[in-house]
């Protein structure tokens, strides 16, 4: 069994040098605000071992996604249908859209940030956003192999013209 860290100023130093130091926090240390901040603001998939109250915690889970956009994974759900922090996830990583609440993956500015970053990120979109001509334009211009997740039907509108 592994020795779980107790002292604060130990995990600190240490969650500095590397986002799994927080794994081996004690249960209190995961939960201590001041120590999860620093460690998600150096990594910030680093939330992964925070405490699901501090999962929750709307600073924390900003400093995660601005440093990696695919911390969004770790946030609460109710923070997965916060806009601001949708759109910080999908600048940095665009498949984060994978992560978002449904109604964000039919919000056409969250859809469309994200396939600029990364056009597969299509395939998260809503079903009427994947039928968006300016959406899948965008995604296929980033990444061309976006186009298997357009709507068959913007894909018969487009054979047919």
């Amino acid at each position: 069994m592994i020795k779980k860290i107790k002292e604060k100023s130990q995990i600190l130093t240490l969650v500095k040098q590397d986002r799994w130091a927080l794994y081996y926090a004690s249960k209190e240390l995961r939960n201590n605000r001041e120590v999860v901040l620093t460690a998600v603001k150096q990594h910030g998939q680093a939330l992964e071992f925070a405490s699901e109250e501090l999962q929750g915690d709307r600073e924390i889970v900003m400093a995660a996604v601005k440093k990696c956009g695919y911390a969004l994974d770790y946030a609460s759900r109710e923070l997965k249908n916060d806009k601001e922090i949708i759109l910080t996830a999908v600048k940095q990583y665009g498949w984060a859209l994978g992560y978002a609440s449904k109604e964000l993956q039919a919000d056409r500015e969250v859809v469309l940030t994200a396939v600029k970053k990364d056009g597969i990120a299509l395939r998260y979109a809503s079903e009427e956003l994947q039928g968006d001509r300016e959406i899948v334009k965008e995604a296929v211009k980033q990444n061309s192999e976006a186009l298997q997740f357009a709507s068959k039907k913007l894909l018969i509108d487009l054979l047919a013209n």
